[in-house]
């Protein structure tokens, strides 16, 4: 069991009362942390404040040496990481693993792309009303960051946040998902312990909404970023005033499989899709629009492919699926395909609990109107809808409030490139599943999916400002 602490600064400390947190799989304690206030918000922000004077100033190449070493510290430490992230989360092991790894390499391509930190010069004198200087434009710190991380990947997405903000010269204050302590800690760790760290400049707290309200509406933070749903981005936009805002927040992510498209490739690739970490990814595969010749093929397809996928022991080394977050998402789960059954549709793979564990579901025979492909599920459900044609898929898949990203399953190359014209989305995908992402790539949605992007490159732009200079 893993006791975190806050990290006040460099300096860690801890409270009298604490939080636990259990295992969603058998209820182990796993982890402890301390309950935070909103004073505790208010110093850590202080804290920050002051130590911006001296990140601001660290040397590039201490920033840069800083991050690599965080990611040699992480390969020395691989198992404990991918271990607590299983004991927190529940997430399965083969499934945790690989989260460290992109991890590791998150952190070490926000360090190359620091090297590429750069701006142009500006000829002043292009107009009449111009004259001749010396001019340019720089990326400069932002200051202040406040980073709110979720539970799903709970240590690769605060990589996400704090090796660009560190990286660019920011101190940041990080409150971590409380499904996850441990694993923010354990990280915040690496940083803090690390020769090359810059004093005081991340600090660590615990809590929920208070503790959050705390560090977005103080006037200290220049730049809040914030990966969750989409209730709370609102609440964090109304609530921040004049500031950076960073939201990646929740999707409903859609493909349409083609007639022809290689069918069996694409059931194996959208099963993946649906039910990898138990359909918790913002990009999770919810809706699928199967064009209607190949619909009846298409779901037997999938249904078999999803009946192999192996639920149980996220301590398994060959576990594919492991239990949702908790009990109430579980019951939240039920109750969504309770609704689709009651409008009409049909489970032709799961519906039920497998050794307590909800299992992976794939319903049929799906409407637009259902709440079930409404609403971001965020459970291992996925529905089919049956249409004709592209015209059609397109236009239900732009039919949502969300557009993070969107797929098509097809051997045709004009409809390929109607594809990257038509859907209304942050990332497309060609012959995969939508909940496919690559580290370096810009991630980021339109709509209500959130403003801003992340990926190394991308984020050191979220946590800068440009600055003109003209000299005389």
């Amino acid at each position: 069991m893993v006791e975190a602490k806050i990290f006040m600064g460099s300096t860690e400390l801890t409270r009298e009362r604490k939080s636990e947190r259990r295992s969603p799989y058998d209820g182990r304690r796993v982890s402890t942390h301390p309950v935070c206030s909103a004073d505790d918000a208010k110093e850590a922000l202080e804290t920050a404040s002051a130590a911006f004077e001296k990140s601001k100033r660290a040397p590039l190449s201490q920033r840069i040496a800083w991050l690599r070493d965080v990611a040699d510290r992480l390969k020395e430490q691989k198992e404990l990481f991918a271990r607590t992230i299983t004991d927190e989360i529940g997430k399965p092991l083969m499934f945790s693993r690989i989260e460290v790894e992109r991890c590791i390499e998150t952190v070490e391509l926000t360090a190359d792309a620091l090297t590429h930190l750069r701006g142009e010069t500006i000829p002043t004198d292009a107009t009449p009303s111009g004259k001749v200087s010396t001019a340019f434009w720089r990326r400069v710190p932002a200051g202040v960051v406040v980073a709110i991380t979720p539970f799903n990947f709970p240590l690769n997405l605060t990589a996400h946040k704090l090796a660009p903000a560190l990286g660019a010269g920011c101190s940041v204050v990080l409150k971590p998902t409380p499904e996850a302590p441990a694993t923010a800690y354990l990280f915040a760790k690496l940083f803090i312990e690390s020769e090359y760290a810059v004093e005081n400049a991340l600090s660590v707290v615990y809590g929920d909404a208070e503790v959050g309200g705390a560090l977005v509406s103080s006037p200290i933070p220049r730049v809040i970023s914030f990966t969750g749903s989409v209730p709370v981005g609102n609440i964090i936009t109304k609530s921040a005033g004049i500031k950076k805002v960073s939201l990646e927040l929740g999707g409903n992510a859609a493909t349409f499989v083609q007639s022809s498209a290689d069918i069996a490739h694409a059931a194996a690739r959208c099963a993946f899709g649906a039910f990898v970490n138990s359909g918790q990814v913002c990009i999770s595969l919810q809706r699928i629009y199967v064009d209607s010749p190949i619909y009846d093929e298409f779901a037997e397809a999938i249904a078999e492919e999803t009946k192999k996928l192996k639920v149980g022991s996220p301590y398994d080394e060959d576990t594919f699926m492991g239990p949702l977050i908790d009990e109430e998402a579980n019951e939240r789960a039920f109750r969504w395909i309770e609704s689709a059954k009651s409008e009409g549709a049909r489970i032709v793979a799961g519906g039920e609990r497998i050794d307590g564990i909800f299992a992976p579901t794939v319903m049929v025979d799906v409407t637009d109107d259902m709440e079930i492909v409404c609403e971001e599920v965020f459970a291992p459900i996925v529905s089919l809808v049956k249409v004709d044609g592209f015209e059609e898929a397109a236009r239900r898949m732009n039919d949502s409030p969300y557009g993070l990203q969107f797929s098509i399953f097809t051997n045709d190359l004009k409809l390929t490139r109607r594809a990257l014209d038509e859907f209304e989305c942050g990332g497309i995908v060609v012959n995969d599943v939508p909940t496919v992402r690559f580290d370096i790539q810009p991630y980021g949605g339109m709509k209500l999916s959130g403003v801003g992007r992340e990926g190394p490159q991308f984020a050191i732009e979220e946590f800068t400002e440009i600055q003109s200079v003209v000299i005389f």
